[in-house]
């Protein structure tokens, strides 16, 4: 964005600090080979940024990993005849169903490297958020999670509605631009920018790893 949009929607009382908490929790949303994937509806590996973002998602993962930070992936899956379980949004986006149970093109499957271990918390979904309809924000509260990490794909859909219902619930969005990715620069930036502005801090990945690796007290 501009300097000075930047600048207007910080006059108009935008894009504030929200801060860390003390618990945080690292949330990989989607990450599937059907972003990375050439081919595929869903590739965004055309677009620089979104190819990168698997490298820093490991390097968050393994800071996570290294201080017993939990770790929550979600996955999506549709298993009803005629992806009726996937409601209006199949209307808009006959892309899903590389999540159909049966599609033989395995799409869905998780990207080297970046695979739950055994004790993650891997959330299922139908919709963009990783909320809605899930079990993920009492999963958060019994963690005693305060601060969820978030990164994975895709920036302007499901990370974003993630991200929006996270600070909904009461659990402060930290979202690793780094880490996420898009079809397009445009996309990725300016929805990175409105939700820094609303939703979120975006953050850095260095400040991140930072914060993931502090082991709880």
């Amino acid at each position: 964005m501009a300097d000075s949009t930047a600048a207007s929607y910080a006059t108009s009382g935008f894009a504030n600090k929200m801060g860390w908490g003390s618990r945080p929790a690292l949330l990989l949303i989607d990450v599937c080979t059907a972003y990375w994937t050439a081919g595929s509806p869903l590739d965004t590996s055309a677009n620089a940024e979104s190819a990168a973002a698997p490298a820093s998602m490991r390097k968050l993962v393994a800071a996570a990993r290294a201080a017993d930070t939990p770790v929550i992936w979600t996955n999506v899956s549709y298993d009803r005849p005629g992806m009726a379980d996937a409601g209006l949004m199949y209307k808009k986006a006959k892309a899903l169903t590389v999540w159909q149970k049966g599609d033989g093109r395995g799409l869905q499957r998780y990207v080297e490297g970046l695979v739950p271990d055994e004790g993650d918390v891997v959330v299922i979904k139908k919709m963009p958020s990783a909320f809605f309809g899930t079990t993920l924000a009492a999963d958060l509260q019994l963690l005693n999670v305060d601060t969820l990490v978030i990164c994975g794909v895709s920036t302007s859909g499901c990370v974003r509605a993630s991200t929006l219902d996270a600070m909904q619930h009461g659990f402060r969005p930290m979202v690793v631009g780094s880490a996420c990715g898009d079809r397009t620069p445009e996309i990725q930036r300016s929805n990175l920018f409105d939700m820094n502005a609303k939703y979120a801090d975006v953050v850095s990945e260095a400040e991140a790893v930072e914060k993931l690796a502090i082991k709880w007290t």
